[in-house]
């Protein structure tokens, strides 16, 4: 199957559900250097009059090297398939080799990488970023129940493409 670009306000899929159920792959980085995480949480939507994606990464992650040096990224979704969150999920790229590892192949474009393998890709532009901190939570419940110290970095990014790809 093949790619096709569509506009991104002509997603039909709930963003919520993407992100949270189908989860995504955070993909950075170059033919040289790149790297992937899984992630599940992030935003899709509007902010300063573009179209736009969040990715939350921690700064302990491999990847967060990559999104601070780059200025594109992409968020892959794959899927029902599991098995490459297996990897990208539990794994660093510090220590193996993710793409070798889960067999997905990389397609370079923009500056960054996506994979062959993904239904669905949106490939940003960093527009923002910055770290979370605890002083901003109001919900100090969520603080203590999803960290220990290790905030999040926000990334926003200007949706550049929308890949999607053709039905068989």
């Amino acid at each position: 199957m093949a790619f096709h670009e569509i506009d991104a306000k002509s997603i039909k899929d709930n963003p919520i559900k993407m992100i949270a159920d189908e989860w995504m792959l955070v993909s950075v980085g170059d033919e040289n250097r790149h790297n992937m995480m899984t992630a599940s949480w992030g935003f899709v939507g509007e902010m300063w009059g573009k179209d736009c994606a969040i990715a939350a990464v921690r700064p302990t992650r491999y990847t967060y090297e990559f999104m601070k040096e780059r200025d594109t990224f992409a968020l892959c979704f794959m899927g029902e398939d599991r098995d490459v969150h297996k990897v990208c999920g539990s794994k660093s790229g510090r220590d193996i080799d993710k793409v070798a590892a889960t067999g997905l192949t990389p397609v370079y474009d923009c500056g960054t990488m996506y994979f062959e393998e993904a239904r669905l890709v949106l490939i940003l532009k960093k527009m923002y970023q910055d770290n979370l901190r605890e002083s901003g939570f109001c919900d100090r419940e969520a603080l203590k129940k999803w960290y220990n110290g290790d905030l999040h970095t926000m990334f926003y990014g200007e949706i550049l493409k929308v890949l999607k790809k053709d039905a068989q």
